[in-house]
């Protein structure tokens, strides 16, 4: 018996140190190495969403382009699409792009907490790949329908990246202080607490993101621009060229081809553009985490939709929303002024359409560059970076409006203004590169201790700048000098009223917010 006892206690023996606490073991490097892995996984959830969005938009940007100066051109409808009416079709596109988004705050909170961060992202994406695929077959059922679907998608598309890289910055923090007792009973962070890491992810979106207009220039110059005619017979007609000008550029030729490309040029250009807006869904889809856990995800939704609805429109009552108004609206009229406005009636109407595409990638080069400059906010106050951004614009404003150019004997000598427009668009980009890292930053700072409410606050932002959108989209015949009025008005009672925002702020003057709803969970009983 004793014999058969002495195995027994040497396999207890084993088993115990098995299951004992190992001498190797140490919990809190485990722990430290735990939550390092996880940091990594939020720097590469922003990267992801960085590249993914610069993605999606130089595939869209790069194609609308290409497909709107082939549909300009008059020879390239009559041959190939004869009886289709392309300036129609691209009417009601651009219609469909530029008109849908003004509805966006009447369903983009529900989109987003019904679908979830990451999932809207990559939906989004994924009706801009429909856009792209719809050009192998133009017809006015494929190619309206789906600028009306982007239309529809924009706005849900932009809310859910400011709020994702928000969200990032908020988990950092909690990453970086696992061991803070407000962390572990996941309550309302500090004030402030995590304010650098949202100017450091911002600051990475935006130089990453404004690269899609170099990238999006890319067909441009290696497939369209050995097809485009010289100057001196584009612009043989234009007369005036900048403040002077009414519309786009009068006098245009409608004829701006050499000789028209092949069908099958066409469609491996295309095919190569659907391979990246694929790409880009994928990156959203693998590389893209969560942005919110599961109960948050669940304690979103639970609230119920009617407040859903509601609360955006009762988030207006918060004076710094309402104060920040005309700055999402100055930020989105400065964008689409630079790549249609002075881009056109100022570089085109001088340089000629070839030189189209130096201009736009001069400019997402000094905003992607510049963009950097918003790490300012991490050591100086954040006022500086909006109002560096503004005074820059306004200098430029103001000269644009005194610099029309009358064209007595064509053709001028375009290079002789070559470089005062990259000056310009230099400088532009500076601006708009301050400009719109600095709302989205500010936004984040302002609401960083309410994650429950930054779905709410981005929808606002971005709806504003799809009204903007709006208004440049009608403004498009006006006098140029209506046009730079209208901007310069805005610019400077954007600043008025962030001025102003920051003085009550300073006075603590506390904001009126809505109050959310504490979440209904339904409990289900079993007879």
């Amino acid at each position: 018996m004793r014999g058969g006892e002495a195995p027994e206690k040497e396999e207890v023996v084993v088993m115990e140190e098995f299951l004992g606490p190992q001498a190797e073991y140490n919990e809190e490097e485990e722990e430290r190495k735990y939550y390092r892995r996880k940091r990594l996984g939020v720097i590469k959830n922003v990267l992801a969403a960085s590249v993914g969005a610069m993605i999606v938009y130089s595939v869209y940007m790069g194609l609308l382009q290409m497909q709107l100066i082939l549909h300009y051109d008059m020879t390239y409808r009559e041959v190939k699409y004869s009886n289709l009416g392309l300036e129609d079709i691209d009417r009601k596109m651009l219609m469909g792009i530029n008109v849908t988004p003004i509805i966006g705050l009447l369903y983009t909170p529900v989109l987003i907490r019904f679908l979830g961060t990451k999932w809207m992202m990559f939906l989004a994406s994924g009706i801009y790949a429909l856009f792209v695929s719809t050009n192998y077959w133009e017809r006015y059922y494929t190619l309206v329908p789906s600028a009306v679907a982007i239309g529809v998608a924009i706005v849900p598309f932009w809310a859910s990246l400011g709020n994702y890289i928000t969200r990032m910055a908020q988990q950092y923090y909690e990453y970086v202080n696992y061991k803070e007792e407000h962390v572990q009973e996941q309550k309302k962070l500090p004030k402030g607490a995590c304010h650098s890491y949202i100017i450091i992810f911002h600051s990475v979106f935006h130089i990453i993101f404004h690269l899609s207009f170099v990238f999006a220039e890319f067909p441009m110059r290696l497939v369209l621009n050995d097809y485009l005619h010289e100057s001196n017979h584009i612009l043989c007609n234009v007369k005036t060229c900048g403040a002077a000008v009414s519309g786009v550029i009068p006098g245009f030729n409608t004829t701006v081809l050499t000789r028209l490309p092949r069908s099958m040029l066409l469609i491996q250009v295309e095919s190569v553009l659907m391979g990246f807006a694929f790409l880009g869904m994928i990156i959203f889809l693998v590389l893209c985490g969560a942005a919110y856990r599961p109960t948050e995800e669940i304690d979103l939704r639970s609230i119920g939709w009617g407040n859903i609805f509601q609360l955006p429109f009762k988030h207006l009552r918060d004076y710094r929303l309402r104060l920040l108004c005309p700055f999402f609206i100055y930020s989105g009229f400065e964008v689409l002024f630079a790549v249609t406005g002075f881009s056109l009636s100022y570089g085109v109407c001088i340089l000629g359409l070839k030189s189209l595409w130096l201009l736009i990638v001069v400019y997402g080069l000094s905003c992607s560059v510049f963009s950097s400059l918003s790490l300012c906010i991490l050591r100086l106050p954040r006022w500086l970076c909006l109002m560096s951004g503004a005074a820059v614009h306004f200098v430029l404003l103001v000269a644009l409006l005194a610099w029309s150019l009358h064209i007595k004997e064509p053709p001028i000598k375009g290079t002789w203004y070559l470089g005062p427009l990259i000056v310009i668009t230099v400088l532009w980009g500076l601006g708009t590169a301050l400009n719109k890292t600095g709302v989205s930053t500010l936004i984040g700072m302002l609401y960083a201790e309410e994650k429950e409410r930054l779905d709410f606050v981005y929808t606002i932002y971005h709806w504003w700048q799809a009204i903007a959108i709006f208004i440049v989209y009608l403004w498009s015949n006006m006098p140029m000098r209506a046009k730079l009025s209208i901007l310069l008005a805005t610019l400077l009672v954007a600043c008025y009223c962030y001025w102003v925002m920051e003085h009550r702020l300073a006075r603590d003057v506390r904001p009126r917010l809505p109050r959310i709803p504490r979440p209904r969970h339904k409990v289900s009983s079993l007879a």
